[in-house]
């Protein structure tokens, strides 16, 4: 066979693949509801081990390499996953016809949460003066909506939050009231005016991006100020997915987060800007680089990708945001410091403290 030829047979393999894969989807799709009609949980870890034991079973059998054969597996249950957790949500959802209004609805965590609302059978309106989101009714300004939601939901940056909910709180909706700040500190105000004026009021922090489909292994922070009514509906958005719901009170959200992103940001910013600054083109590091540099350049990457002010917001506006990045800063002085005076003792001391503390992390 000549080369054209071999290549039209690689393309007619291809399209057996994807036919398999997209009959597998479908049976996953039917798994999934004969699970939801004898209310067992999406999600069995025990299935999907076997499901890959199977895997490297059938390439050993094949020829295959185990490892691909595994990633490829993963990949299928992820997918499989998705769609299952997604009709799950559609078939749980309690919103039957009521009327949500996302303000921020145009930025991408809005936009997130009008899909999500919407496919819960919420009829979801979007605020915004960025601009309208295609398929939802729209205001270019949310004071001139009627307010007579029965959730409103604040997905603007975090400054704008903040004298939003505090308008919110003059305004009393009837309805509930939630923000997705991914910090509490700028919007403290706001929020205790919303419990001081009476509005059943409750504060989220999904710790996943707008990009996320699949909400299995996501934790959706609750923070409860007061409004049990509140914080319960909320909850109930997320109690059809396989999202981690964590309780959490309003000082020591800000307090963790501090670690959780903005020492994480702030690690990966000092990384990227340590390589852009050393005069090696990266394409002369990417030539040489190992497997903790690719993993580490892979997060920063992301993290370059996302939005500056966004990300300068979480360092500057959290409270307890310079507690975080002067701890990364003693770290980085005692490192040096022991390389430095060729202190190897105190550098292993760095690395064994370390592990031991890891170590004790959930798997």
């Amino acid at each position: 066979m000549d080369l054209d030829a071999l290549r039209a047979a690689l393309a007619r393999v291809d399209r057996q693949v994807l036919e398999l894969v997209a009959r597998r989807q479908a049976l996953a799709l039917e798994i999934g509801e004969a699970k939801r009609g004898s209310g067992l949980p999406p999600r069995d870890f025990r299935q999907e081990r076997d499901v890959l034991d199977r895997a490297r079973e059938a390439a050993a059998d094949l020829g295959l390499d185990s490892a691909l054969a595994e990633t490829l597996l993963l990949a299928l249950i992820r997918s499989s996953l998705t769609l299952q957790e997604q009709a799950q949500v559609a078939a749980w959802g309690g919103g039957e016809g009521r009327r949500a209004l996302i303000i921020g609805g145009a930025g991408k965590m809005g936009r997130w949460f009008a899909r999500f609302l919407n496919s819960q059978g919420y009829r979801v309106e979007v605020a915004d003066p960025a601009g309208a989101v295609p398929g939802f009714p729209y205001h270019p300004r949310w004071e001139d909506a009627a307010l007579d939601h029965e959730l409103i939901v604040v997905a603007a940056p975090l400054r704008p939050s903040g004298r939003i909910l505090e308008e919110l709180a003059r305004l009393r909706p009837p309805g509930v009231v939630f923000d997705v700040g991914s910090l509490k500190s700028p919007l403290r105000n706001g929020l205790a005016a919303l419990i001081e004026a009476g509005v059943r009021a409750t504060s989220l922090h999904p710790m996943f991006g707008p990009g996320t489909e699949l909400l299995s292994g996501r934790h959706v922070i609750f923070v409860d100020l007061g409004s049990a009514e509140a914080t319960a509906l909320a909850k109930s958005l997320f109690a059809s997915t396989m999202a981690v719901q964590v309780d959490m009170d309003l000082e020591s959200h800000d307090r963790l987060i501090a670690y959780v992103l903005g020492l994480s940001h702030a690690l990966n910013i000092a990384f990227f800007t340590a390589l852009a600054e050393s005069g090696e083109t990266a394409d002369v590091l990417a030539r040489i680089s190992s497997t903790t540099y690719d993993q580490q350049l892979g997060v920063a990457l992301r993290v370059a990708e996302e939005n500056p002010h966004l990300y300068f917001e979480i360092q500057s506006l959290n409270d307890y945001g310079a507690e975080a990045v002067h701890a990364l800063l003693e770290a980085v002085e005692r490192l040096r410091s022991a390389v430095e005076r060729g202190d190897e003792v105190a550098f292993a001391e760095l690395m064994t403290r370390g592990r031991a503390y890891l170590a004790g992390r959930r798997s």
